[in-house]
């Protein structure tokens, strides 16, 4: 299999010049979010929050807005942080899809790609729920946040040159696995922003005094919607990967579990998602208990993708840091 260096260099590019514009795309939004006014309790009590699946849902105003309605400067830095998010997803894109051509294979064989992949697809699902809903773009700051830490750190301490992946890997189900656990994983990490924003949210509502500045993010019903559908979308997707995953270990080591540190983590993420999807959709354990339950599962993700990955030796250790 010939590696095609010139073509990956060019990818670690596009991979630099996106997360540079994620970058410049946060600070917008965080410009936003100073900008915008801390409602007043009576404006607060009058507006009916936005869901994720559902309309506006605002009461009735005594002037009905219309396209000449000036737009506010938090608008203003808010729309060109949206903008630039969709610049830095269009490098972010290209970026995967030369290090495809240029390793002649999908682009998720090490932890350099896998950690790009899905902040790849939390950036999507993000841009999804802003497609549907604008008035949630101020919880752009936080939702950029996690996800340039990420490809910083897979730019810099999981930087990997351009290769073929190790004989293990060589297979069809890297593409059906990995694609699942990816796919997944991002999704999984806008659900864990919208369930820690939830908490400060909620914590702020029950004490005024306490975390003003959570006074602008949208009401913690809102979040708790935005923390529940996007788990409940994801989870099928994790579960897939978890079958699959279990399927690909037959085939290669002739068992299907072996309680291996990524299996054993994997599931253990799996039982508390579940855990969280039940305790969501019963209603004594709806709000805030429900919503560390989600906390747990994604500190249980970010600890698999790193820990299990980087520092426990295993049958899935093929972090391919360089």
């Amino acid at each position: 299999m010939v590696v095609d260096a010139e073509l990956g260099r060019f990818g670690d590019l596009l991979f630099g010049s996106a997360l540079a514009v994620y970058v410049l795309a946060m600070i917008l939004h965080a410009v936003e979010h100073g900008l915008l006014r801390r409602p007043s309790p009576a404006a607060a009590e009058a507006r009916v929050p936005v869901g994720v699946g559902g309309g506006t849902g605002t009461d009735e105003a005594p002037v009905a807005p219309t396209d000449r309605t000036p737009r506010s400067r938090a608008e203003r830095f808010g729309r060109m942080g949206v903008s630039l998010t969709v610049l830095g997803f269009g490098l972010h894109a290209a970026m995967l899809v030369v290090r495809g051509f240029a390793a002649q294979r999908v682009p998720w064989g090490n932890m350099y790609e896998f950690t790009a992949a899905i902040s790849l697809v939390a950036v999507a699902a993000w841009l999804v729920v802003l497609r549907r809903h604008p008035d949630l773009r101020r919880l752009g700051v936080f939702v950029l946040l996690p996800v340039i830490v990420l490809m910083f750190l897979a730019g810099t301490v999981l930087y990997t040159q351009t290769a073929p992946v190790v004989p293990a890997l060589r297979s069809y189900w890297l593409v059906v696995h990995v694609s699942a656990a990816v796919v997944s994983s991002g999704i999984l990490l806008l659900a864990g922003v919208a369930s820690c924003l939830y908490l400060l949210r909620a914590a702020h509502e029950a004490n005024p005094g306490r975390l003003a500045w959570t006074s602008r993010l949208p009401g913690a019903d809102v979040l708790d919607r935005v923390a529940y559908r996007a788990t409940a979308l994801a989870f099928p997707i994790w579960t897939f990967a978890v079958i699959t995953g279990a399927i690909w270990a037959e085939a290669a080591w002739g068992r299907y579990w072996g309680w291996d540190p990524k299996e054993t983590t994997a599931f253990i993420a799996w039982v508390v998602f579940a855990c969280y999807l039940h305790a969501r959709s019963t209603a004594g354990w709806r709000g805030r208990r429900a919503a560390v339950i989600n906390v747990v599962g994604f500190a249980v993700m970010v600890f698999n993708l790193f820990f299990v990955n980087l520092v426990v030796t295993g049958l899935h250790s093929y972090a391919g840091v360089g």
